[in-house]
């Protein structure tokens, strides 16, 4: 997938290069004004349609947090209602005879008991009707409150209402009628209806059930009104998944409610909780909320038809301004830049003019004080610059002839030196002066390294030759008193090594190493060592000299990397102390040489103990001249 992309990409640069100028002027323009408009109208729509859903989600909350405060009142109605029925005294002391009653007793309680019992809980029209249902079989049964708990015992409720011990049990029955006579009156339209046992004085034998209805669009006003937004409606589903709500909302008019809440997961969580989806290719949105209570679920269902065809239309606007607006711009940058290249297409021939070798080529009249403009007087002072330079070259070329002449004459100088030596040389091996002969040839050998400086780089078994000539002829003025030691390893002979790297670090061995002998001969021995470690290179320069007390060697190794204004301060500082000139300055530049080669991490650092050596450790990267 990587490599694809990057191939595409390639591509396109590489499209884009043969495209003109002016194309890319309007390429440019388009993608800085026009790609910015269209991510600008896309994040607007965006929070537009967002905005829509948002609205459209606050509203049928808005419905259904109305609808549950609604259904709050009504079970509190209800549960209220049941508790007055079950406190009245009269009608419990009937409830609880122990004996037949005569004719006489009978209408005196269908007259002073039941009448004040209906009148006095029935004063809310949205009370269906409140019935005793008893098992005592004393009691004589007064329509319509009174009767006898044989004639629901086959109703499906009638055991979950045992099963609760003395709470209440919410039912919705699609119909509360006993008989089914035409003398029992009842709507044909479901009931929620409240449940409840009571019972004997000692509060555990059973004596009845309590029965209050309220018929189902009273209970659930909102569900079940038609003045509400013909987009949403309301859904009610009990626990056994039958569904409840107004059959003729346009909501339902192309999925039915059953459909629809068949559609959707439904939970047990208090809460309100959002779901959207499709049936048939139609969108909805289902706003949902369990209630315990009751043990119902409440779902406000919204139809997306209209919210989702305004959200289209928008969209169709938004693609029409864009488009007009695209072109407008194309047109207009077009317009723009044919005026501004206008004056790059005469500077482009001119300059193609000047390609083909033509520097008397008639310069077009650019002006103005624009870039272009601007271009066109650098272009002709150009022009200008390239004649002047052409008629210097021929006089530089003359002046080459002659420095090839000087740089001869300094060749054959140099021979002549180089010949010169070689002539003393043989002189004091006629007159017997071996050691005459062998300075000639150190000297000789230390004059050719140092001269023929053709590249920065040797082998380190050149460098080691180079300080071999130049001990040879220090040994002059110390009187043999140098002792000069190798310990290389095969595989280091031909690492790569900055020329002049190792000689100034003997000659400062052996100028500090001389002034401070502390052995009883006077001689001063020298080792050089190479081993190889890992991909590294360490050579050491060890001297027998008295070595460096540790306060001044920390100081010196700080010194080697120091700032160049810090160095020169602390160098002054360091001079007036010891009384010394020189003090690192030869390393410094070694290890600076070092570190500019081959980085940070390489170069020399100093080891010393006071009165026994001084080391020097040079690190290099492990590397073969000419083994790759």
């Amino acid at each position: 997938m990587g490599f694809a992309a990057i191939r595409w990409l390639l591509k396109i640069r590489a499209f884009t290069f043969n495209l003109s100028l002016q194309v890319k002027l309007i390429l440019s323009f388009i993608f800085v004004i026009f790609i910015p408009v269209v991510l600008f109208s896309w994040y607007t729509l965006n929070e537009e349609s967002a905005k829509a859903m948002k609205e459209l989600l606050e509203n049928n909350k808005n419905v259904l947090e109305v609808e549950k405060i609604n259904i709050e009142n009504n079970v509190e109605l209800m549960g209220w209602t049941g508790q007055l029925a079950l406190s009245n005294r009269e009608m419990n002391n009937y409830l609880q005879i122990e004996q037949f009653q005569d004719t006489a007793q009978v209408l005196h309680i269908k007259k002073d008991v039941v009448n004040s019992f209906q009148y006095f809980l029935f004063n809310n029209p949205r009370i269906a009707n409140v019935r005793l249902f008893t098992d005592n079989r004393y009691v004589n049964e007064i329509w319509p409150v009174i009767l006898q708990e044989s004639r629901i015992q086959s109703k499906p409720w009638h055991d979950d209402v045992m099963k609760q011990g003395g709470l209440p049990w919410w039912e919705i029955q699609e119909n509360v009628g006993l008989t089914g006579m035409p003398s029992e009156q009842m709507p044909n339209e479901p009931f929620m209806t409240y449940l409840q046992e009571f019972k004997y004085p000692d509060n555990a034998t059973h004596n009845g059930i309590l029965e209050i209805s309220m018929q189902l669009s009273d209970f659930f006003s909102q569900t079940f009104s038609s003045v509400q937004d013909k987009n949403s409606q309301l859904i009610v589903v009990a626990r056994n998944g039958q569904v409840f709500s107004l059959k003729d909302s346009s909501v339902f008019r192309q999925n039915g409610a059953e459909e629809l809440i068949s559609s959707i997961k439904l939970t047990s969580n208090t809460d309100y909780e959002t779901v959207r989806f499709k049936v048939n290719g139609h969108s909805y949105l289902a706003l949902q909320s369990y209630i315990p209570s009751i043990d119902v679920h409440l779902v406000n269902m919204a139809s997306l038809e209209e919210t989702m065809e305004g959200i289209n239309h928008s969209k169709v606007r938004y693609i029409v301004l864009v488009s007009l607006l695209a072109a407008f711009l194309v047109l207009l940058s077009y317009s723009m830049q044919a005026i501004i290249l206008r004056r790059l297409k005469a500077l482009r021939e001119s300059m193609q003019q000047v390609r083909n070798g033509n520097f008397n080529v008639e310069l077009p009249p650019i002006t103005g004080a624009d870039e272009v403009g601007e271009l066109g007087f650098h272009y002709r002072k150009l022009i200008l610059k390239i004649n002047e330079l052409i008629q210097d070259q021929a006089a530089r070329q003359a002046a080459g002839k002659e420095a090839e002449l000087r740089a001869l004459k300094n060749q054959i100088d140099s021979h002549f030196l180089y010949n010169t030596l070689e002539n003393v040389k043989m002189l004091a091996e006629i007159e017997g002066q071996y050691l005459i002969s062998d300075i000639m040839t150190s000297l000789g050998g230390m004059m050719r390294y140092s001269m023929e400086w053709r590249q920065d780089h040797v082998m380190l078994s050149d460098e080691i030759q180079q300080v071999q000539h130049y001990v040879s002829v220090m040994n002059i003025r110390y009187d043999g008193r140098l002792d000069l030691r190798l310990s290389i390893e095969p595989e280091c002979l031909k690492q790569e090594s900055l020329k002049m790297s190792l000689q100034p670090v003997v000659e400062n061995a052996i100028k500090h190493g001389m002034s401070r002998m502390h052995s009883k001969d006077g001689n001063l021995l020298i080792t050089i060592s190479a081993v190889r470690r890992d991909q590294a290179c360490v050579i050491e320069i060890t001297d027998s000299g008295r070595g460096i007390p540790d306060e001044t060697l920390g100081l010196l190794n700080q010194m080697l990397r120091m700032e160049e204004h810090a160095y020169q301060e602390v160098r002054q500082l360091f001079v007036r102390k010891e009384n010394e000139d020189g003090n690192g300055i030869g390393l410094r530049n070694v290890d600076q040489r070092l570190v500019m080669s081959y980085g940070v991490e390489y170069g020399i650092r100093i080891e010393s103990q006071e009165g026994s050596y001084t080391r020097i450790i040079m690190t290099l990267p492990y590397r073969v001249m000419g083994g790759g």
